[in-house]
This record gives C-alpha cells, sequence and structure tokens, in this order.
C-alpha cells in the first residue's frame, strides 16, 4: 500500500496501486568476514578452482561487485530457486558500461552457477585485487557487505517507461506549474531507490530500455553510504533481463545501466 500520495494524484490511487509488482528488498550489514556462499557486496566471491578469474578482452581482471544467493532468498518468480548469480565490472572511467551497447559483456561480467557446491576446499580463496584506482570504481572490492534480503511489493515510478505507457506520456502536465513537484513527491511515494531484485527500477536520468523489447529489473545496486559505494554522484546502477532468458537461467544478454545526478 502506498501511505501518502501528492493530492493531485488521488484520483488516480487505484490506477497506480493496479502497478504493483513484487519484488525483493535488500539491506546492506556492516562490513565483515563472509562465506564465499553468501550474498554480498565485494569480498571473495564463490568461485570454482576449476574457473578462471573472468577477464576483459585484453586479459586484464574483472573486479568483483555483487553477488546473490537464491537460496538465501524468498521465492519470488520467475527467478531462480537457488544458484548463485554474480556481477563483475572493470575499473575504467565508465565502471565498466559500453553505452552504446550495454548488453556488451567485454568491461562487465554476469555469471551464475545453478548449483553451487558447498565444500570450500573446491574453491578459490583468494579474490583477484590488482592494484585499482578507487576512483574509477563505485565500490571497495577488498571489502565485503553481506546482503540480506526480504519480500516486498513495488509501485511504477515516473521514471519507467511502462508509467507513461499505463498513464500517458504527457501525463504530468495536467498538473501546470505543479508538475515538477508532483513528479517529485511522487517519486517519494513510491520509492524505487534502493537495493533490490525484481519490481521497478530506480533512475536518476532516463530509463534506457527499450519498450518493444520488454526487460525486467534483475538487479538493482544503489549508492550505500554503509559500504562507502557511490555510482558517480549518488547514482545507481541497474542489471536488465528479459523474462525468457531468466527463466531459461541465460545471463549472457543482460542489460547494464547506471548514471548519476
Amino acid at each position: 500500500m502506498i501511505a501518502s500520495l501528492p493530492s493531485e494524484m488521488e484520483p488516480f490511487r487505484d490506477k497506480l496501486l493496479q502497478t504493483q509488482l513484487p519484488c525483493l528488498k535488500a539491506t546492506s550489514q556492516k562490513e565483515h568476514t563472509t562465506t564465499p556462499l553468501q550474498s554480498k557486496v565485494g569480498g571473495m566471491p564463490y568461485l570454482p578452482k576449476n574457473v578462471q578469474w573472468p577477464t576483459n578482452p585484453n586479459g586484464e581482471p574483472l573486479y568483483f561487485l555483487a553477488q546473490i544467493n537464491f537460496a538465501e532468498l524468498p521465492r519470488l518468480e520467475p527467478f531462480p530457486e537457488k544458484g548463485i548469480l554474480q556481477f563483475f565490472i572493470f575499473n575504467d572511467e565508465h565502471y565498466g558500461i559500453n553505452f552504446e551497447d550495454g548488453e556488451e559483456q567485454e568491461n562487465f561480467r554476469v555469471m551464475f552457477y545453478p548449483d553451487p557446491v558447498s565444500d570450500t576446499s573446491a574453491l578459490q580463496n583468494k579474490p583477484v585485487l590488482p592494484e585499482a584506482d578507487e576512483d574509477l570504481l563505485p565500490h571497495h572490492p577488498d571489502e565485503s557487505y553481506p546482503l540480506t534480503f526480504e519480500a516486498s511489493v513495488a509501485y511504477a515510478p515516473a521514471t519507467d517507461y511502462r508509467f507513461g505507457e499505463i498513464f500517458g506520456q504527457d501525463f504530468f502536465q495536467q498538473f501546470g506549474p505543479r508538475e515538477w513537484d508532483v513528479i517529485d513527491v511522487l517519486g517519494k511515494s513510491v520509492n524505487a531507490q534502493g537495493h533490490r531484485v525484481g519490481g521497478y527500477a530506480y533512475f536518476t536520468q532516463d530509463d534506457p530500455r527499450d519498450a518493444n523489447d520488454p526487460m525486467i529489473l534483475l538487479f538493482q545496486l544503489d549508492s550505500d553510504e554503509r559500504m562507502d559505494l557511490m555510482w558517480g554522484d549518488m547514482g545507481v546502477g541497474n542489471f536488465f533481463i528479459r523474462e525468457k532468458d531468466l527463466k531459461a537461467r541465460d545471463f549472457s544478454k543482460v542489460l547494464y545501466n547506471w548514471d548519476n545526478l
């Protein structure tokens, strides 16, 4: 339920409630030693000894950003019931994103282990941490912050492309000089910020997805003071996937995006 809305939006409350989607909200915990199997940001990822640490085409290692162990999470269709999903990025000025082709996994990588083993003797135990320019990464890859998840619901924010499809592309113009105030208050009411799996994404700029090629939110990692994690200037990082690929557990065509104020 949405607790409060700008008065101008009250006549549209029922329509907005109909945009509800389930999601899993994540909360970062204080830094401490983690196991390779835990959901977390930074630290040592789950990596079997027979798997090479991910690199870019130049052979330069990527940096472990985060991983999700779905066995730890509440059930959410059509996401996996189990398995470990990982995200790696590069330490260039764009955090490994190709703004011309956000699905090109050269300087970022998404990896999935459907049946992780619990025997730590079969796993690597030391992360690859080459000398990194801290200004060229949003996080501290040598620090480990566990993530805990809880079931929740989300409602369409004005920045999501589906909001315009539901309410009309010029919906807010009807509020005249109050247009941007209504948008601002609505954004706080539905609050798409924070870390999450599924639901609606948060953007400081524009939704990068193509309305003719729907993609759902795979994972959102927001700026977070506790982790000293910041995408540019108070930005947010998102990973999107087509539902058919998610159901097939195919993470080779994930759209990576981040933006900032």
